[in-house]
């Protein structure tokens, strides 16, 4: 008797928990009737006892577009699931990308409509930013400014400094705008650069080492202005930023 107690607590023990709090998950409606979440979420809550269920108002979140990892596809549109900080939503996210987690996708037949996929390619899509300002008038403020250090277009593109990207090689940078827009605080513009109404004065015992830079916050967004309409540099391969 004792030995059939024994081996009863330890089938027990090992069997996941299913007794902690649910997670609920919201997801669009054709995804809720195709019966696919009925397929995937009894196994991922048997396979790791972490209870997942169909819910409209749940912290775990299935979109057609980011924000989220993409987790799946179905007839041209990619699903991406929105976690929180937390380790069960983490160890949810990890299983739909696992190996495990596709095949269990996959596997599941709809009776109406196209199968699920798990295995696509994202397509890298660059948000266009929209700013506002004279493009004309910030291309020869760029001259004037800049020219001296960056090749800003082929007026003066034997002119700029060889360790010196081109405004075209920034443009590139996925952050490019946040790079421009800052680029005053930026290494080593501060040490010569001077924005009305922005920047400190210089320190006088620490002049600027060359003729400074000074414009306004208004030249600022014609310049910006202008890169935003610039054609970006061919690269090849993405960048990997430091």
């Amino acid at each position: 008797m004792r030995f059939v107690l024994l081996c009863l607590t330890l089938t027990l023990s090992a069997t996941p928990s299913l007794s902690q709090e649910a997670l609920g998950l919201a997801a669009p409606a054709e995804v809720k009737e195709s019966g696919l979440l009925q397929h995937i979420l009894p196994r991922f809550s048997l396979k790791t006892g972490i209870r997942v269920i169909a819910d409209d108002a749940g912290v775990l979140v299935l979109e057609t577009a980011p924000p989220g990892d993409p987790v799946f596809a179905r007839a041209g549109v990619v699903y991406h699931l929105r976690i929180e900080s937390d380790a069960r939503h983490e160890r949810f996210r990890d299983w739909l990308l696992s190996d495990i987690g596709k095949n269990t996708v996959e596997s599941f037949a709809p009776e109406k409509g196209a199968p699920f996929s798990a295995s696509f390619e994202v397509a890298a899509t660059q948000q266009e930013t929209a700013i506002d300002g004279d493009a004309l008038r910030g291309e020869e403020l760029s001259m004037a400014h800049c020219g001296r250090c960056h090749v800003i277009g082929p007026r003066n593109r034997m002119n700029g400094l060889g360790s010196t990207p081109s405004f075209a090689v920034l443009r590139a940078m996925p952050d490019w705008s946040e790079r421009f827009e800052a680029f005053f605080a930026l290494n080593p513009h501060p040490a010569f650069t001077q924005i009305d109404g922005l920047t400190p004065p210089f320190d006088p015992e620490r002049p600027s080492p060359i003729h400074p830079v000074q414009m306004t916050l208004e030249e600022l967004e014609a310049i910006l202005a202008f890169v935003s309409v610039i054609k970006a540099a061919e690269l090849g391969a993405p960048l990997q930023l430091q």
